[in-house]
């Protein structure tokens, strides 16, 4: 089955870990392995675990998706800053997207290798498909090493849908089961 709803879900991974959008100096230092990430925002306590996801992860793929989300903001982006300091980073985005300009600023705090949170504030102006603004919150934590038989880009998301990001960036989306 092709997994034609694949784009929204790779996007959402590549949100959860393009968030710092950094040079390739700054990027954040990811542990391999099963990592699960929880993008909140608004009431978090009514969504939690609602956009749940578990992502393989290796080295290679954590780069390819740092540098696809990069490439992605700077060829929609004005302004695409993110500094890093220490274990704290700090973005500001300005995006045109679908006649709105979209301002958003985050803040990334990294626990080492194995967890980070990053807190974005976005204003849309005009509004864009009906909000003018949002607070999105995104928790992420190294789980330990893949399950047998998953390799690197094995995504379930919250609804138990399965598919590979490498696959899917490639036009090779198909789910997993």
């Amino acid at each position: 089955m092709v997994l034609r709803a694949a784009p929204g879900v790779v996007l959402a991974a590549l949100a959860a870990l393009a968030a710092t959008g950094a040079a390739a100096q700054d990027l954040p230092k990811l542990a391999p392995g099963l990592w699960e990430m929880n993008p909140t925002s608004g009431a978090a306590s009514a969504q939690a675990n609602a956009n749940r996801i578990t992502l393989c992860v290796d080295a290679s793929l954590s780069k390819q998706m740092f540098e696809i989300g990069a490439g992605a903001m700077s060829g929609a982006c004005s302004r695409h800053e993110f500094h890093v300091s220490g274990n704290r980073g700090r973005g500001d985005f300005v995006c045109e997207i679908g006649g709105s300009r979209m301002h958003s600023t985050s803040t990334m705090v990294m626990q080492g290798d194995r967890a980070y949170r990053t807190e974005v504030h976005t204003t849309w102006d005009p509004p864009f498909a009906g909000r003018a603004t949002a607070d999105t919150v995104l928790t992420a934590r190294g789980l330990g090493p893949c399950p047998p038989g998953q390799r690197p880009g094995d995504m379930t998301t919250a609804q138990g849908r399965k598919l590979n990001i490498r696959d899917a960036l490639q036009g090779k989306g198909k789910a997993m089961h």
